[in-house]
């Protein structure tokens, strides 16, 4: 089983640790479970690890970065920094101004929840992966599946006891620059994970953030804004589909997001006109 796999694989792993300059982040904040659960696979991989990740929660602010207040780190404890700043902001200073030298690999999560089909375009940890391919470093975007509104526990197990040799062989296909890849684990057990799909991102048939109106003890109004989803679409091939069938989804992304469909109809009409 890919359970077993996983297994030996870590044995191996720990037995031969490289010489791979790793960089951890995410978006939930220097205290996320998730963070922890991510190193933890790094550690796995490399003895030379560095955490650079947010002072407090980041979710959802995509690939901002603070152009109108100065960064401040704060040493954690040895190589784990907190930044006052996004999971874009700590990459950059991850890169240029506190590890020794550039590193080989940049992971970021793991996040507490999937990041699927719309959501990439919201989610600041694949935007700290995608802040890292542009630098021209591998980076990978771990998230874990699990289900928020029966508040249930996150199966954080999957990812940790799976990501190593998930990274692992992901990292002996060649990877172009400005490319990145999205991986989620599903919501279940590691005994249940059936295997490794690689997807295209998903869409949804439909997706609204809406408001919710409230009043505050003074009578002022303020509003909470809250995503109401309709249901997934059933398409094969997505990390939707991979999530739902309790795989591993591998989603290739990219930083262009040219669409060529739109972008030959609209040369051809535009030489039409001239």
């Amino acid at each position: 089983t890919l359970y077993a796999r996983a297994i030996r694989s870590i044995g191996n792993l720990t037995e031969s640790s490289c010489v791979m300059r790793i960089l951890v982040t995410n978006d939930d904040g220097i205290h996320a479970p998730g963070l922890k659960v991510l190193e933890a696979i790094a550690r796995l991989i490399s003895d030379d690890v560095w955490i650079v990740a947010p002072e407090t929660d980041q979710s959802g602010v995509s690939r901002c970065i603070s152009l109108h207040n100065p960064l401040r780190r704060r040493i954690v404890e040895g190589q784990r920094f907190a930044v006052n700043g996004t999971p874009a902001d700590c990459v950059i200073m991850g890169v240029q101004a506190l590890l020794p030298g550039a590193p080989d690999l940049i992971l970021s999560g793991v996040n507490c929840g999937q990041n699927v089909a719309d959501d990439v375009t919201y989610s600041g940890t694949i935007a700290a992966a995608m802040e890292g391919s542009m630098l021209g470093i591998r980076s990978f975007a771990l998230s874990q599946a699990y289900n928020f509104k029966a508040g249930t526990p996150v199966p954080w197990s999957t990812a940790q006891s799976m990501g190593a040799q998930v990274i692992e062989r992901a990292l002996e296909v060649p990877c172009e620059k400005g490319s990145l890849l999205n991986i989620n684990f599903p919501n279940c057990s590691e005994l249940e994970v059936k295997g490794v799909r690689i997807t295209r991102q998903g869409v949804r048939d439909r997706q609204i953030n809406a408001l919710k109106n409230r009043t505050d003890h003074r009578g002022e109004p303020y509003y909470w804004l809250a995503s109401e989803r309709s249901h997934e679409s059933r398409e094969s091939g997505t990390d939707l589909a991979a999530m739902r069938d309790g795989f591993i989804s591998i989603t290739p992304l990219h930083l262009n997001l040219t669409d060529d469909k739109p972008f030959a109809m609209l040369s051809k009409h535009f030489t039409q006109s001239e």
